[in-house]
């Protein structure tokens, strides 16, 4: 599985995955996480699968803003929608970006050093949405602000 937050893109994990390993898994979904603009969706309304190919599916689970994303409780009412998979032999891939300040950003220096440290406290996606450690890759990226 792999996590993005925008659908219609192919994941940064994707794309450095298959850069780097040059090959696709058998099975490969691309994950959305997505807020509802109320305080719970119900249950009937949290998963959504489409296919996007031989090799591909589109998952995309809805939370509402009350709620805390828990990805394995919403992945398990998946199974009761007939989609087939343990979540222990899956595996999560992540995009990790890290911060690097340019040396002509427009902005004073401190205020890209203040928003890079800010970044690095930020909550694990991982640990927000309950995702099992043991399954999760990190593909990291180093991205110049």
């Amino acid at each position: 599985m792999f996590l993005t937050s925008d659908p219609k893109t192919a994941p940064t994990a994707l794309l450095h995955s298959l850069k780097h390993y040059k090959v696709l898994h058998e099975r490969n979904v691309i994950l959305t996480i997505e807020t509802a603009n109320r305080p719970r969706v119900p249950a009937a309304e949290r998963v959504f699968i489409e296919p996007a190919g031989q090799t591909f599916s589109r998952v995309r689970l809805r939370f509402g803003f009350m709620e805390t994303p828990n990805v394995p409780r919403a992945l398990a009412l998946a199974r009761k929608l007939g989609w087939h998979f343990d979540i222990m032999s899956t595996s999560f891939f992540v995009s990790r970006r890290s911060l690097r300040p340019a040396a002509h950003s427009g902005m004073p220096r401190w205020q890209d050093r203040l928003f890079i440290r800010l970044t690095r406290i930020a909550n694990d996606a991982t640990d927000y949405f309950h995702i099992p450690t043991g399954r999760v890759v990190e593909v990291g990226t180093q991205v110049t602000i």
